[in-house]
């Protein structure tokens, strides 16, 4: 960051920024004194925000999955506060359903908002990162992204696809001083769930299994406030050496970190396969013709 950037407070480009974890890392900027630009596709609830903090807070309409409407906001943004210090992908939603049950319409949806709006947003700010020669870039997945699990297959998709082309954005711009860091929340009292889009009809081969699942996060279902999720955000934002990966509360890390055991051990059980299915050769002739 630039000591023009410090003296004024750090620039913020938050996503989704109306409510959940979005507005949580909004407000929780805007108390440390910084600046932020707050988009969303409804911002009447942001009005209070406004009156409070007057003009530290800019806010913006924007559908993320509009690639040219994201360009023309983020060219805003910049031209509003000067530049971007910290930019959060935080917009998205979750369709519920079998992978079976899937829509057309409502898979592509998932996809288009959580996967290529996110891609919108990076798309639009790497420039302008790139020449500033600076600037953090939060891409917000999910709990999601370590696993498939019933009835959440095609938002796992989209945190799935997220995080690939995270990793390749954060090696891309490095170089240029730009830190990219996958962030990854567990349970948080949002409106994901209960605002959540359900496929329908229910297929009845699933009732059962959709009837143990709802019994797991019933009897799961204690979560954190998204204040709690924000002062992490808020220590990221403010360390020298950002991870690439950062999960976000206790039984996220523990599911990590049991996922990573299964897969290993599973890699282990198959090595054997696994390396007899390699037995490199010069290119055959006529290879690539």
């Amino acid at each position: 960051m630039t000591a023009a950037a410090t003296s004024a407070g750090r620039v913020w480009f938050v996503t989704g920024a109306s409510r959940g974890l979005g507005r949580a890392f909004t407000e929780a900027a805007l108390a440390a004194g910084d600046r932020v630009v707050a988009v969303a596709r409804s911002v009447e609830r942001l009005e209070p925000l406004v009156a409070e903090y007057g003009g530290r807070l800019h806010v913006l309409p924007l559908d993320v999955t509009d690639r040219a409407a994201v360009h023309a906001t983020v060219d805003e943004a910049v031209r509003h506060f000067g530049r971007l210090d910290v930019v959060v992908n935080n917009a998205g939603f979750l369709a519920v359903g079998a992978v079976e049950e899937m829509t057309e319409e409502l898979a592509r949806a998932q996809m288009e908002t959580n996967f290529f709006g996110a891609l919108w947003v990076n798309q639009a700010v790497a420039p302008h990162l790139r020449a500033q020669r600076g600037g953090r870039v939060l891409q917000i997945s999910s709990i999601g992204a370590l696993g498939g699990f019933p009835f959440t297959g095609l938002y796992s998709a989209s945190k799935f696809a997220l995080e690939g082309m995270s990793e390749a954005l954060a090696a891309e711009l490095a170089p240029f001083g730009v830190h990219v860091t996958i962030v990854e929340p567990g349970g948080y009292w949002t409106d994901l769930y209960t605002t959540g889009t359900v496929a329908a009809p229910f297929k009845d081969a699933y009732a059962s299994l959709r009837a143990e699942m709802n019994e797991v996060v019933a009897d799961n279902s204690v979560d954190s406030l998204p204040e709690v999720a924000a002062e992490a955000v808020m220590k990221l934002v403010s360390g020298d050496d950002p991870p690439l990966r950062l999960l976000l509360g206790s039984m996220v890390y523990d599911l990590a970190f049991e996922q990573t055991r299964k897969r290993m051990a599973t890699w282990a059980e198959w090595e054997e396969t696994s390396r007899a299915a390699e037995r490199p050769v010069p290119a055959p002739e006529g290879y690539g013709t």
